[in-house]
């Protein structure tokens, strides 16, 4: 490993935990599975520290192993759903959402996290990067492995179909 790459103790604790976690929080809408993202993200951003080439690119490289492993942690468990319900002839309830921090019981996150989760992983993605993260449109380009034009217009069309889900089609 490198001398000039940080420790993943450094970079779990004093740079990106709450930026994976929050990631995971908002892309999930599920504190045990944002969690077992960031604890999951943290082991592959171990394993793959050595192959960091670019220092200045740590937080959008941590950022894209985050959605890489929330799209494949959510896949795998609507395969588990799928697999369940097929070898039990039931159908599978879905999980209550648990209640969040304080802010997030407010009328309107709710309307917006309600929203946020009907739409597809890539316009979801993109809203969490952009507007609940601040990210700027090289970073999100970055950790989506797109171009940053792609970025932009994939934004402007999730944002409007993100404001027809909530009812504000202006």
């Amino acid at each position: 490993m490198h001398k000039d790459i940080p420790k993943i103790e450094h970079l779990y604790d004093y740079y990106y935990y709450r930026d994976v976690y929050h990631f995971a929080l908002y892309y999930t809408n599920s504190k045990q599975e944002a969690e077992d993202i960031t604890q999951e993200t943290f082991f592959k951003v171990m394993k793959q520290l050595d192959h960091l080439k670019d220092q200045d690119k740590v937080k959008t490289w941590i950022i894209s192993i985050a959605r890489n492993t929330a799209v494949d942690i959510h896949r795998r468990q609507k395969i588990k759903r799928l697999l369940i319900e097929k070898l039990s002839w039931q159908p599978v309830l879905k999980e209550v959402p648990k209640p969040l921090e304080m802010v997030e019981l407010h009328e309107q996150w709710e309307t917006v996290q309600e929203a946020l989760m009907t739409l597809k992983s890539h316009d979801r993605t993109i809203i969490i990067c952009r507007m609940l993260k601040d990210y700027t449109i090289q970073e999100t380009a970055a950790i989506l492995g797109i171009s940053e034009v792609k970025v932009r217009v994939d934004f402007h069309r999730a944002l409007a179909r993100l404001r027809k889900k909530v009812g504000r089609d202006d």
